[in-house]
């Protein structure tokens, strides 16, 4: 029987590498079928079901695949991705943790993929308080946010009603999609800032201050580190670079992976300035 599941689960894959999600979709279901223990086939659908945006079927298969094995960082992973697609970004920045902690006790190659996940989460828990906040000040703004949202939301269901009917590949009604989303957020944002000019007490000056950023990636730091020498580098980017060469970026003397010691005040004083500023994660 497992041996039956695990040939389905080959050809899923087959069909997730050639684009064709739904037909992996239902190959991991008939694979599941077989072997329902198996927590692995249940991180494969909710993979393409992610790419074929089914956020609340993801979901389901994430919770049900930590369920047989709570170390499961790609449930985790995808949980997160879900959560934040459903606008849940409390619940997507807990799940995207998560999968951080797992990621790192594995030591797996994915830790910058997954912090930046947690960025994103943090920046769209910043993102509903600002809404609310300017939201508040207006109603036009208000009005104004929501046509463009539904506006947005229409185009969207026109690309799925294409791709159903085979006018579209997946994989470009993801990439249409995703140019949508950018195009909706860019309005939103010349939208605010139009309304904020024309309210300037509560226009504020944006920069982001240097001891936050990672001097590999030039990103914001979410989990700084501190070498020997007392220079602080976030850590999936550091480790990153000590797979390539167990070097210090700075000084090239020899460095490894227990050298590293978490700075604790920094990472503190990181998540304090994108509490309040979520919008520096595109910086």
């Amino acid at each position: 029987m497992a041996n039956t599941a695990f040939t389905l689960k080959e050809e899923g894959n087959k069909s997730f590498q050639a684009g064709d999600y739904k037909d992996a979709e239902g190959l991991y279901t008939r694979a599941i079928q077989k072997d329902p223990a198996n927590p692995l086939l249940f991180t494969n659908r909710a993979f393409s079901r992610i790419k074929l945006q089914a956020w609340d079927a993801c979901i389901d298969d994430c919770i049900k695949s930590i369920e047989l094995q709570q170390s499961n960082m790609k449930a985790y992973y995808y949980l997160a991705q879900a959560q934040l697609a459903l606008h849940h970004p409390n619940e997507a920045l807990n799940s995207a943790l998560t999968a951080y902690d797992l990621c790192l006790k594995a030591n797996s190659s994915s830790a910058s993929n997954i912090s930046i996940l947690v960025l994103q989460a943090k920046k769209e828990k910043w993102e509903v308080r600002e809404r609310d906040r300017i939201r508040r000040r207006s109603a036009l703004l208000r009005e104004l946010e929501d046509t463009l949202e539904n506006s947005a939301g229409v185009e969207v269901r026109e690309i799925q009603k294409k791709v159903d009917a085979g006018e579209l590949q997946e994989i470009e009604g993801d990439e249409e999609r995703a140019d949508i989303e950018v195009s909706k957020r860019r309005k939103v944002e010349e939208l605010r800032s139009v309304f904020a000019i024309a309210d300037p007490k509560n226009v504020q000056r944006r920069e982001v201050p240097d001891y936050i950023i990672d001097n590999i990636s030039f990103a914001i730091m979410h989990d700084p580190v501190i070498t020997r020498n007392g220079q602080s580098y976030d850590r999936a980017t550091i480790l990153e670079h000590l797979r390539r060469s167990e070097t210090d970026p700075l000084t090239r003397e020899p460095l490894r992976r227990e050298d590293l010691r978490p700075n604790l005040a920094l990472r503190q004083a990181c998540a304090d300035f994108l509490e309040e500023n979520g919008w520096a994660v595109d910086w």
